[in-house]
């Protein structure tokens, strides 16, 4: 069955739920450190509301015990500068005073609601019929017409406010996760040959994501960085040093060394591992060809080295398609963010260049790099796609 967009909804003075992920860093006086999030939400809250809605806006912040789980009034005031319309702000969920606050719109306005995580069962997951019992899905709904989903990157989840009120309400998707969707879900339609750079430190969901693009033949060539890399190179019987290979099997990465040395017996050809990588030594940036290793013991490998760096832009020089997911190193230290920057310049020379996972996005507003044709809001939702899994909340929106 295919999913409803905002070209299906008549919203002129409808009443709409739109949930959305504007989950940011916060600064030490609880200002957001970033609106990025925000931002990639404003095509679908200003489309609605110019078209007349009347829109309630769900988001969550943080998680229960963070130090990041806040109240949502910093996120509606930037809101209502980043958009054409006003928007305001309730201490309230799905409250009596919630239900008065959406009721009293006007068409054309919008309100954000309270943190929806601040309610309980919002931190739990449920099949999507029993998410419509919960209390936040069965007070808000009567009081809205229409139910719009535009939270892609929390869409992986199955809690109550992602997967609920499609249960109750005719349910859309956004624009934002109608992009998404369109992109992420159509890997095979892009111009090859295809190659991923696949890092950071999410290793399980990292390594399905290399099985699954080469089993399908949706990758031409992997290159691995970051704690993957490491996974890869042990993998390959490369001693990578006591401080690396510990922090890989406390995190009990077992399985993921077992796993990449299959992949590395039956797609060889195809997976491309670090050269060179970098550690400090001395308070330096010091390179090490894979030959030179192991490290010292307290010498972590924080980077990929120059020569590595070459090899990956060369084959990116000749790619259709680029997916970039996870970073190649400690990207946020200027010592070793050169791995990071170098392959993430040379992937914006490829034809055309998807960009997934939330660290990923990060490095490429850190470094000011511009040329990609698809960013997405996503981290674990981007995953789940690139794996060919299916997503709970886009599942409850067919």
């Amino acid at each position: 069955m295919a999913i409803r967009t905002l070209d299906d909804l008549d919203a002129a003075d409808a009443a709409v739920g739109v949930r959305v992920d504007i989950n940011s860093p916060l600064a030490e006086d609880g200002t957001l450190a970033d609106d990025a999030r925000l931002r990639a939400h404003v095509d679908t809250l200003d489309e609605l509301l110019d078209r007349g809605a009347r829109v309630a806006v769900l988001a969550h912040q943080g998680r229960p015990g963070g130090d990041e789980f806040a109240r949502l009034e910093p996120h509606a005031d930037r809101l209502d500068e980043l958009l054409d319309n006003p928007v305001s702000y309730c201490d309230a969920t799905f409250s009596a005073e919630a239900r008065d606050a959406v009721d009293a719109l006007d068409s054309g306005t919008a309100v954000l609601l309270e943190n929806t995580r601040f309610y309980s069962e919002e931190y739990m997951e449920f099949p999507a019929d029993r998410a419509a019992e919960t209390f936040l899905v069965a007070r808000l709904a009567p009081v809205l017409d229409a139910f719009v989903n535009d939270a892609f990157a929390a869409a992986h989840r199955s809690q109550p406010s992602l997967v609920g009120f499609p249960e109750l309400l005719p349910s859309y998707a956004g624009r934002v996760m109608e992009t998404e969707l369109d992109v992420l879900g159509a890997i095979e339609e892009t111009p090859t040959p295809r190659t991923y750079v696949v890092g950071g430190a999410k290793v399980p969901d990292s390594v399905t994501v290399v099985e699954h693009a080469l089993a399908n033949d949706l990758a031409d060539h992997v290159l691995v960085t970051g704690v993957v890399a490491n996974v890869f190179l042990t993998a390959a019987g490369v001693d990578i040093g006591h401080t690396s290979t510990e922090f890989v099997h406390d995190r009990g990465y077992e399985t993921e060394i077992e796993r990449a040395d299959d992949l590395l017996y039956e797609y060889g050809n195809h997976i491309h591992v670090p050269q060179d990588v970098a550690v400090e030594r001395d308070g330096e940036r010091v390179e090490l060809g894979v030959e030179e290793l192991p490290p010292g013991r307290d010498e972590p490998v924080q980077d990929v080295g120059s020569d590595t760096v070459d090899a990956y832009a060369d084959i990116l020089s000749e790619t259709g398609t680029a997916v970039l997911n996870g970073p190649a190193g400690v990207f946020e230290e200027e010592a070793f963010a050169a791995g990071t920057r170098g392959i993430f310049e040379a992937a914006t020379e490829a034809e055309y260049t998807i960009v997934g996972g939330g660290d990923t996005a990060a490095a490429i507003r850190q470094f000011g790099l511009s040329g990609f044709e698809h960013v997405s809001t996503g981290g674990g939702a981007a995953l789940r796609l690139l794996t060919g899994e299916s997503l709970p909340a886009v599942e409850a929106l067919r």
